[in-house]
């Protein structure tokens, strides 16, 4: 398998069908295709090849997505970058990876010319804007036109297709190895669930140096789908597009999905001109989505499906999918809505002791994955490759548990896993106790020190607008649905939770306050 296989079908199969809105612009699969090839001449009349590293530091745009044909083409290795970084931890990627050549868009100009100065390893800057090229670049257009279409290098298999950093909030950033097979088969399990299919129009509405949006590029341009790109989500933006361009797929992270009802509700005026009847799956992940939030979707989008996504960078990204028919009023009334969803093709799932040894269904255990989705490994980091993949399974740290009918469950994160007084509370369960409070918008629950339990619960909140609780208000609630050990010891109210550009919650950043002056971040 190679990563431009799709792209090649979608040249040969629909060259005069449209690829990308963007804008007011389209642009046909012939168009794209051609450009590819012109951009991937300009890499290789650069160096490029053989593996060698091209980073890009962008927002959407169609040139996202040429540059993640044109570097394999060229026969080179992607190394995407997180907008939300900052220049040092950037500058660690670039340095860390060995990076030759880096794309930067307008809005990363003046970051582009300092991590030019700073970087060792970088040869070039390309500059993918529209304004004048700074001094010391080179233009992304004028390769382009300058440039002769290339062969396709024809990298694939266990070849390296890119390095994706993952982390870079505590620590280094780790650089996930995948391959050529790791993708493409991760773009054939999306078209075997039926996430995209042939006349997909897709909304990139997630941020497309993530996985999750390289993933949906992936699989659209192998069905011939259509790419909508706008540079960066917004509520307006989002359902502006949809009603432009007849979207009927979308991807969202929970908190994407309800700043998106926040914003029907609270803009009728322009919320009610736009056409929202296309929409026909909304494909939720990066973090759980509460009961009401989905039902509240569902109302808003009656003839849109709901499917959820389960995974992690180091799987390509995805090992598990919810399908609708879990999203319906018996799937609520059974808890099946609550399950990650069930294993993919072409992967293998256990939930395994603390000695790799399988555990009963409906015990609670680490996740651990095997197939042909697994990372190569991390990028120059052996122990920690060793130490994650393990007898041919990739070991996760997430805890979860598996039905009688072969569903997932996943509880929590293991590193955020509480103990307190020698008890494991999951923090998952306490967060979905809390979220059904009717003044709840959003929660997170963390441990934090305590002298004489080692750690206790502690819940930060954001309430409703116009709703308001008090922590006794929380407690009380909470211990009507789950032990009273598991109940926050002390609750705090914020405007606003922190949030990663994938819509995750970050609660290494709520852990700070309580962890920064000791030597170890649990108890």
């Amino acid at each position: 398998m190679y990563l431009t296989q799709g792209l090649h079908r979608s040249v040969q199969q629909r060259p005069n069908a449209t690829a990308i809105h963007f804008d007011s612009e389209a642009r046909t699969f012939a168009e794209l295709g051609a450009r590819v090839a012109r951009l991937a001449g300009a890499l290789r009349q650069l160096g490029v090849g053989n593996g060698e590293r091209v980073a890009m530091l962008s927002v959407n745009s169609p040139r996202y997505i040429e540059y993640y044909m044109a570097t394999p083409w060229a026969g080179g290795v992607l190394n995407p970058l997180n907008i939300r970084w900052s220049a040092s931890e950037l500058l660690y990627a670039l340095n860390d990876s060995g990076t030759s050549i880096l794309i930067v868009d307008e809005t990363f100009r003046d970051l582009g010319l300092k991590l030019a100065r700073e970087a060792a390893t970088l040869r070039h800057v390309i500059y993918a804007g529209d304004d004048d090229v700074p001094e010391g670049m080179l233009s992304y257009e004028s390769l382009i036109a300058q440039s002769e279409a290339v062969e396709d290098a024809g990298r694939q298999g266990d070849d390296l297709a890119g390095i994706f950093y993952t982390g870079g909030t505590t620590g280094f950033p780790k650089g996930v190895m995948l391959s050529h097979t790791n993708l493409g088969v991760a773009m054939l399990a999306t078209l075997a669930v039926g996430h995209v299919v042939p006349g997909t129009v897709f909304l990139h509405a997630m941020p497309m140096f993530h996985l999750a949006g390289f993933a949906a590029i992936n699989a659209l341009l192998a069905c011939g789908g259509v790419h909508v790109v706008t540079p960066a989500f917004t509520p307006q933006t989002t359902m502006e597009a949809i009603s432009k361009h007849g979207v009927n797929r979308v991807m969202l992270a929970p908190t994407m999905l309800q700043m998106m009802l926040d914003w029907i509700d609270n803009h009728p005026d322009q919320s009610t001109s736009l056409n929202k009847s296309s929409l026909t799956r909304i494909m939720y992940g990066a973090s759980p989505i509460s009961q009401s939030l989905l039902r509240r979707a569902q109302k808003m989008f009656p003839k849109a499906e709901f499917v959820q996504g389960y995974g992690m960078t180091e799987l390509s990204p995805v090992c598990a999918s919810l399908g609708a028919e879990y999203h319906t009023d018996e799937a609520y009334a059974s808890g099946k809505m609550r399950a990650a969803g069930r294993p993919l093709m072409c992967v293998e799932v256990r939930i395994v002791d603390s000695e790799d040894r399988e555990v009963p269904r409906g015990t609670t255990g680490e996740i651990i994955v095997r197939g042909p989705n697994v990372m190569l490994g991390y990028w120059n980091l052996p122990e920690a490759t060793a130490e994650t993949l393990r007898n041919g399974w990739m070991h996760t740290g997430d805890g979860g548990y598996m039905d009688d009918d072969g569903l997932l469950y996943v509880v929590d994160r293991l590193k955020d896993m509480i103990v307190s007084g020698g008890e494991n509370i999951y923090s998952a369960e306490v967060e979905n106790a809390i979220s059904s409070h009717p003044a709840v918008a959003q929660c997170a629950v963390i441990g934090i020190p305590n002298d004489r339990w080692g750690e206790s619960v502690h819940a930060v909140i954001v309430a409703k607008p116009g709703e308001a609780a008090t922590a006794e208000d929380i407690q009380a609630h909470c211990r009507e649905r789950i032990a009273g050990y598991k109940c926050p010891r002390s609750v705090e109210f914020r405007e606003s939770l922190p949030i990663s550009p994938v819509g995750k919650i970050q609660k290494n950043t709520l852990r700070e306050t309580f962890w920064s002056n000791r030597k170890r971040g649990v108890a």
